[in-house]
C-alpha cells in the first residue's frame, strides 16, 4: 500500500499583518522576523530620536522604565522568532504522522479537513481585527495587564512626547501581538484536540517513546522564544517595581513558582490531549508484547532447555538466543513508553527559558561586585 500524501502544509502565520509584511518585502516565506525587529526595534529608535530632541534621554534609560525597552527591543521580536520557527516544524509534524501510518489512510481525509479548517482561522482577518481593538480600548481604559511594574500602563507623570508615543503606541503595538499570539496558540492546541480525536494508529514500540507522536516535542520546543520573550517581561517589570520600592526580593519566589506553572499549562498543557490514547495503546502493548514474550520463551525452554533441540542443531552461533534478548529490548520499550508526550528534555529547555531571564534579579540582593569579591576570595582560598 503506498504511503499517504503529505497534508497541506499548516503554518501557524497568516492574517492582514503578515500579508502587510510581504506587501513590504518584510516577510519572505516563513520567516517575519525582519517584520518584528521593524515593529519592536524601529518603534524603539523612534522613542529614542524623540527623547533626544526633547532632552529627556536621561529619563528614557532609568531603572524604572526597562520594562518599556524590552517589551520594545526584545519580547515584540521574540513573538516573531517563535512564530518563524514553528511555522516548518507544524508542517512537518503533519507530513509525519500521516506518511508513517499514525493517521490512517481511513483517517486522512478528516485530518486534511482539520488542517484546512485550522488555515482558515490562522489567516483570517478577523482575530487580528479583535486582538488589535481590545489593545486599543486598554488603551483607552487605562487598564493594566500585569501586577508589576510602572510602565505596563499609562502614567500621566510622564508628559513627555517620548513617554506618550510608548504608552500609546508601543503598549498597544505589545499588547495587540501578546493577544495574536494567544490566538495561535490556542488555534494550535484546537487542531491538537481535533487530531487526537481522529482514530489514531499509535505504536507502543516506537522509539521516540510516544507512540510515533514524538515529532509534536519538535513543535513545542519552538516555543521556547516566547517562554523566554514572558521571562523577560516579567522580570523586567519586576526590576521596576524592586528599584521603585514598591515590592522586596522575597516577593520573587512565590511569583516565579506561579510563573513556571503558568508556562506548563500554556506551552506543556496541549501536548496532553494524546494522553487518553498513550495511556492505552501502552496498556495494551503491554499484554500483547507480554503475551507474545510468554509463548517465545515457552518455545525457548521447550527446545533449548527441554533437550527437544536436534544433534544437528548447535547452541553456539544460534540466533535464538540473540532473537531473546532482541525481545526483552523491545519490551523494554514498551513498558517505558510515556503517557504524556513531553520528555525530559522539551522540560529542561522550557525551564531554561523561563528561569534564565530571572537571573538578573538577583543582581539586587547580590550586587556583581559583591559577587566578584565573593568568587575570587573562594578561588584563593581566602
Amino acid at each position: 500500500m503506498p504511503a499517504p500524501e503529505s497534508p497541506e502544509p499548516l503554518l501557524l502565520i497568516g492574517g492582514p499583518l503578515h500579508q502587510l509584511g510581504r506587501r513590504l518585502g518584510l516577510v519572505r516565506g516563513s520567516n517575519t522576523v525582519l517584520l518584528g525587529l521593524v515593529l519592536g526595534v524601529g518603534l524603539w529608535l523612534v522613542i529614542v530620536v524623540l527623547a533626544v530632541a526633547e532632552g529627556i534621554t536621561d529619563r528614557l534609560f532609568e531603572m524604572s522604565v526597562v520594562a518599556a525597552h524590552a517589551r520594545l527591543l526584545l519580547v515584540i521580536p521574540l513573538f516573531f522568532v517563535c512564530e518563524s520557527w514553528i511555522g516548518p516544524r507544524t508542517t512537518a509534524f503533519i507530513a509525519t504522522i500521516a506518511a508513517t501510518g499514525v493517521v490512517p489512510p481511513a483517517a486522512k481525509p478528516a485530518l486534511d479537513a482539520e488542517v484546512a479548517s485550522t488555515r482558515r482561522m490562522v489567516t483570517s482577518w478577523w482575530p487580528e481585527a479583535v486582538c488589535l481593538l481590545v489593545a486599543i480600548w486598554l488603551d483607552v481604559t487605562g487598564l493594566r495587564l500585569q501586577t508589576y511594574g510602572v510602565t505596563g500602563g499609562y502614567d500621566s507623570a510622564r508628559s513627555a512626547l517620548a513617554f506618550q508615543v510608548y504608552f500609546h503606541v508601543g503598549l498597544t503595538l505589545f499588547r495587540f501581538q501578546l493577544f495574536r499570539a494567544a490566538w495561535r496558540l490556542a488555534v494550535w492546541t484546537w487542531f491538537l484536540w481535533r487530531v487526537s480525536r481522529l482514530d489514531l494508529r499509535l505504536i507502543p514500540g516506537h522509539p521516540d517513546r510516544a507512540g510515533g507522536l514524538g515529532p509534536l516535542e519538535g513543535v513545542h520546543e519552538r516555543l521556547t522564544p516566547i517562554v523566554a520573550a514572558l521571562s523577560i517581561l516579567e522580570s523586567a517589570s519586576m526590576a521596576e517595581s524592586i528599584s521603585a520600592g514598591s515590592v522586596t526580593m522575597n516577593a520573587i519566589y512565590p511569583w516565579v513558582a506561579m510563573l513556571l506553572l503558568i508556562d506548563a499549562v500554556l506551552f506543556l498543557g496541549p501536548m496532553l490531549v494524546f494522553t487518553d490514547k498513550l495511556w492505552a495503546t501502552r496498556t495494551k502493548g503491554v499484554g500483547q508484547y507480554m503475551g507474545f514474550a510468554a509463548r517465545y520463551v515457552s518455545e525457548f525452554e521447550a527446545k533449548w532447555i527441554g533437550n527437544q533441540v536436534s544433534a544437528s542443531e548447535h547452541l553456539l552461533g544460534t540466533a535464538d538466543i540473540q532473537s531473546l534478548a532482541d525481545l526483552n529490548n523491545a519490551i523494554d520499550v514498551v513498558k517505558k513508553m510515556r503517557w504524556i508526550t513531553v520528555s525530559p528534555r522539551l522540560l529542561t529547555m522550557m525551564m531554561i527559558a523561563a528561569v534564565a531571564p530571572l537571573a538578573p534579579l538577583m543582581l539586587f540582593e547580590y550586587p556583581v561586585t559583591e559577587l566578584a569579591q565573593k568568587f575570587f576570595s573562594r578561588l584563593v582560598g581566602f
